[in-house]
């Protein structure tokens, strides 16, 4: 009897420990997380100092948003460690860092600074930077509530309906960040609200974006994959004002090109038929 209630001990000890483990691994993803909502929080806060300088720390904060954000799901796929609850905590995360956190630093970069001039032109923008900057919000929420609901593109993980959040926040973040100085001329605050409302309806369109979630991370790479991405990295650390902004549109262009493509495709096709 003796042995077998050490053996019974020893094994609940066992089961202890394992599960000790898994609760380590659930929260991996979600300290990710935590560092996403962090960072999206310390925009906010950066922004409403007002200077040039905490503008560019508020772009960069955001940036370091995506990162986490980025993480955290590749490490939740990676150890199977995704949950109902995670996905909804990082939506509500992602609300701050790429919902909140992007719109109030569109509107200070973009608008605030230019109201301190007169005008009426002034005053007519400033009033329609404020509906611009909410709909950002609202089509933001929209869009991490459809994919909650919807998830992916019908056909695997290759493909987001409509532009992801982060890289719709990402546009607005290296725009302010390569540009530097606030906007000060109303014709200019104008383009400037032009391009978030069409960040904007970009989230909420059916236009499909690549989401690089089915390339083989996890595997064996090609040197020259590693010496590419260590350049990369070395380009974004010395070059960040141009390198990200380039990323950004280019991401931006490549859905609306492949978009593009494929009407243009389909009336050839319907012509033929």
């Amino acid at each position: 009897m003796a042995v077998i209630e050490g053996g019974q001990g020893e094994l609940g000890l066992a089961e202890q420990k394992n599960d000790r483990r898994r609760r380590g691994v659930y929260l991996l993803p979600g300290a990710f997380t935590v560092g996403n909502l962090l960072c999206g929080f310390y925009a906010v806060l950066a922004t409403l100092q007002g200077g040039a300088g905490d503008l560019d720390d508020a772009a960069r904060a955001i940036g370091f948003a995506i990162v986490f954000d980025t993480f955290d799901g590749f490490i939740a796929r990676a150890t199977r460690t995704n949950t109902d609850f995670g996905k909804q905590f990082d939506s509500l995360a992602d609300m701050v860092s790429f919902g909140m956190a992007p719109a109030v630093l569109a509107f200070s970069w973009g608008v605030q600074v230019m109201m301190q001039g007169d005008g009426a032109q002034a005053r007519h923008v400033h009033q329609l930077a404020w509906l611009v900057c909410l709909a950002f919000v609202i089509c933001c929420a929209w869009r991490l509530a459809r994919f909650n609901v919807h998830g992916m593109a019908p056909g695997g993980l290759r493909f987001f309906v409509g532009m992801p959040a982060p890289a719709a926040a990402g546009m607005i973040a290296a725009t302010v960040h390569a540009a530097g100085e606030p906007l000060v001329d109303w014709r200019w605050s104008l383009v400037w609200l032009g391009l978030i409302l069409t960040v904007a309806a970009l989230m909420v369109s059916s236009i499909r974006y690549p989401s690089f979630k089915e390339l083989p991370w996890g595997r064996r790479q090609h040197s020259l994959t590693i010496v590419v991405g260590t350049l990369l990295v070395g380009a974004i650390i010395r070059y960040s004002e141009v390198v990200l902004i380039l990323i950004a549109s280019a991401y931006l262009i490549s859905g609306l090109g492949v978009h593009l493509v494929r009407l243009v495709r389909h009336r050839l096709i319907s012509r033929t038929a």
